[in-house]
């Protein structure tokens, strides 16, 4: 991770206004040099203001030392050095008081009037000066001289430190915003990456919660089945030796279908855990390939019920001694896979439940195939006897209704469950058939 941002401000630890410990030695060489300059150039200004010459140089390196604060107050440090051009000093701090107005965070039009200051007080005192020394005789060149001197010393002693200060300023505020786009960057990509893990853990979890639907719709009707005609087995074992033969046979059916199922769903799971550890070590183009692969032959292996079994499902609760009507309206045709599997489920968790908690009731079952849905509902009646639902002992894990509700939506239907006006109980569900 790099120091960037808030990290990288809290890396800057200096004294004072400095980010930085060179900062301050820096700055406070500079005004050390500066006040060392304005001093010497204090001797020649008190000769000729008529000052005493300890006052001149007292002046010059107050003058020369506020180069100290020029990261702080910048346009101070610039006032300071036009305000002593006429004495002849503070060259230095001229300079670099430009290019730090230059180079921090002031606007354009204090830089220019400031800058422009400068430049006219330069070209003043060099006017003045050149034309002095050449009325003394110690310029012995034509008059063309004065104003090219003054003009080419004020443009010397302005025009660099100004325009390298805004390259400077121009620079740092573009490393500027490169930081703080790394530091969006970073915290996007730290954002997306919670987020891949969250949806990574939501995926996990519908996976599990898919799983857990899936191995309750199978096991839960199946073993329900094979309960009821248990306990009728030994009802009549020595009653009816025949109807015991045939309801060991249903049993024992029952129990061979149920563990096909769960081998199938077993065989899926496992053909799943394969395809992960080969996931690792193959490219990602590869991977997404292998996957669309094992999707597509997982959907032809394991496709699941559909509507042509209901009757046969119906079928076997009636061998289990329910009396249970199947009723059909509109014309028969196929649906999608998804939407077979999800009305076979919602009618066998139905059935498991009446088998369940109102064992012996009548029970009707209501299929319609309309224009763009499909519509099925299963109604029981009170049971004849209030005790006759724990007399299998048929536990029950509250989670039928949730399934299927759960499955139900998921394709964009309706579910709806609830008690009846006669004491029975109905479950109705709608999907759509696209």
């Amino acid at each position: 991770m790099t120091t960037t941002g808030e990290e990288h401000a809290r890396a800057l630890t200096g004294p004072w206004w400095w980010a930085r410990w060179r900062s301050a030695v820096l700055d406070g060489s500079l005004a050390l040099v500066s006040a060392a300059e304005c001093g010497a150039e204090g001797i020649p200004f008190a000769r000729d203001a008529g000052i005493p010459v300890s006052v001149g140089i007292v002046f010059g390196l107050v003058a020369g030392s506020v180069l100290l604060v020029r990261r702080k107050w910048p346009i101070a440090v610039v006032l300071v050095a036009i305000a002593i051009t006429p004495a002849q000093m503070g060259f230095l701090m001229g300079i670099v008081g430009l290019y730090t107005l230059a180079a921090c965070e002031v606007p354009r039009r204090i830089v220019v009037a400031l800058a422009g200051m400068s430049l006219l007080g330069t070209m003043i005192v060099t006017f003045v000066r050149v034309r002095q020394d050449m009325a003394r005789g110690d310029l012995t060149l034509g008059d063309w001289f004065v104003p090219f001197a003054s003009i080419t010393t004020s443009l010397g002693l302005t025009a660099p430190p100004v325009l390298l200060g805004l390259y400077v300023g121009a620079r740092r505020r573009l490393m500027e915003s490169l930081r703080e786009r790394a530091d969006s960057l970073e915290r996007e990509l730290q954002l997306l990456a919670e987020r891949a893990e969250e949806r990574a853990e939501w995926a996990r979890n519908e996976e599990r919660t898919r799983i857990a639907r899936e191995m309750h719709d199978v096991v839960a009707h199946r073993v329900s089945l094979m309960v009821v005609h248990a306990a009728a087995l030994q009802a009549v074992a020595r009653k009816d030796p025949e109807k015991a033969v045939r309801n060991a046979a249903l049993v024992g059916d029952m129990g061979r279908q149920a563990l096909t199922e769960l081998r199938e769903m077993l065989g899926v799971l496992r053909a799943g855990e394969d395809a992960g550890r080969r996931a690792a070590s193959v490219s990602l183009a590869a991977l997404g390939a292998a996957a669309q692969e094992a999707a597509a032959r997982v959907a032809e292996e394991v496709e699941g019920p559909c509507l042509s079994e209901l009757e046969e499902l119906v079928g076997q609760s009636a061998a289990a001694g329910m009396a249970v009507d199947l009723s059909v309206e509109g014309d028969v045709r196929s649906y999608a896979r998804e939407v077979e599997q999800t009305a076979y489920r919602v009618v066998q968790e139905a059935l498991t439940n009446v088998h369940k908690h109102a064992a012996g009731a009548k029970t009707y079952v209501r299929l319609a195939h309309r224009g763009a849905e499909i519509a099925m509902q299963v109604e029981n009646e009170p049971p004849p006897e209030p005790g006759s639902a724990s007399a299998a002992r048929l536990p029950s894990g509250g989670n039928g209704l949730v399934g299927m509700r759960e499955r139900v939506l998921a394709l964009g239907g309706v579910f709806v469950s609830g008690p009846t006006d006669a004491g029975g109980f109905r479950v109705s569900a709608v999907i759509p058939a696209v």
